[in-house]
């Protein structure tokens, strides 16, 4: 066993533990290119309940990058869960005598704590519910400190679906270890958790909200900006009326630092026009091959 044992919350990692996870990516920039066969005898499950583009397969190639083995399913439908019915209990227990840990997305909240206490191999959180998603806030802060240099004395916005975008909350969690400003940037009704805001303001961070994209741009070093969750609305009439409330365009350029970089968790929608994918601010892209730094980071902390 590695220096981690499973990666369910970003709750569970304080400051020290979070920095070395960081130093370890940085340590994996040049892994990357070259390779190695570091984890050549192990094996890892992606069980995704859920869709997923950027999180399967920046896992997959993290664990190939670093000599491993992978195998799984992309969706709920083609296993014995979604076919049969099977419990995530019993399906953790069946996929644990396969392989060495198992990474897990799934939409119900809670469901990546409860495969943890299945298992007697490590589980990483790909993603539970509207709840969280501890490797995307990782490589988050990661992206972070490698475009901007560091993390503290930065202002950063946390942008758009602040409700339901899981992202946020486990970004907003992770920032919370460091001396920020944080911009809570949404429309009324996609305002952040109360009980997130209260931990970020028990921390000691300087939170404030706003409700235009005009204020969210303005005075921060860094914009993160999030889809709205449209899957995750009980009610599709309520996604109708916000869906189009919080576009950021090539018109708001003007309000930024020059310096200021823009960060997506991706797929984008409508939030984030594409005019701006060819301007200095546009980072998200370079932010989705760091997804695959820090995966290996944390495969190599955890297995090897």
């Amino acid at each position: 066993m590695g220096e981690l044992e499973n990666l369910i919350s970003i709750h569970d990692l304080d400051r020290k533990t979070i920095d070395h996870i960081l130093d370890t990516a940085a340590k994996m920039e040049t892994v990357a290119v070259k390779r190695t066969k570091d984890l050549d005898s192990k094996i890892m499950a992606v069980l995704f309940f859920e869709p997923s583009t950027r999180t399967r397969l920046s896992f997959e190639s993290a664990m190939l990058r670093l000599g491993g083995s992978v195998l799984g399913f992309a969706e709920a439908g083609v296993s014995s869960a979604g076919g049969k019915g099977e419990t995530l209990a019993d399906t953790i227990r069946t996929v644990e005598r396969y392989a060495d840990i198992i990474v897990i997305r799934h939409p119900l909240d809670g469901s990546a704590k409860v495969a943890a206490e299945f298992s007697s191999i490590p589980v990483i959180n790909a993603g539970s519910g509207s709840e969280e998603h501890p490797t995307q806030a990782l490589l988050d802060l990661y992206s972070i400190r490698k475009m901007k240099g560091k993390i503290d004395g930065l202002s950063i916005s946390l942008c758009g679906d602040l409700k339901y975008g899981r992202t946020v909350h486990s970004l907003g969690m992770g920032l919370c270890h460091y001396d920020v400003k944080i911009k809570l940037a949404a429309p009324q009704s996609l305002r952040m958790k109360p009980a997130i805001i209260k931990h970020m303001e028990k921390a000691g961070v300087d939170v404030i909200e706003v409700e235009s994209v005009e204020e969210a741009v303005k005075d921060v070093d860094v914009i993160y900006t999030t889809r709205i969750q449209k899957e995750r609305f009980p009610d599709a009439r309520e996604y109708e009326k916000v869906k189009d409330r919080f576009r950021i365009t090539s018109d708001d350029l003007d309000l930024m630092q020059e310096d200021t970089i823009i960060l997506h968790p991706l797929p984008r929608m409508d939030e984030l026009d594409s005019d701006i994918d060819n301007t200095p601010h546009a980072k998200y892209f370079d932010q989705v091959y760091n997804g695959v730094i820090l995966r290996m980071a944390i495969l190599k902390l955890i297995l090897d």
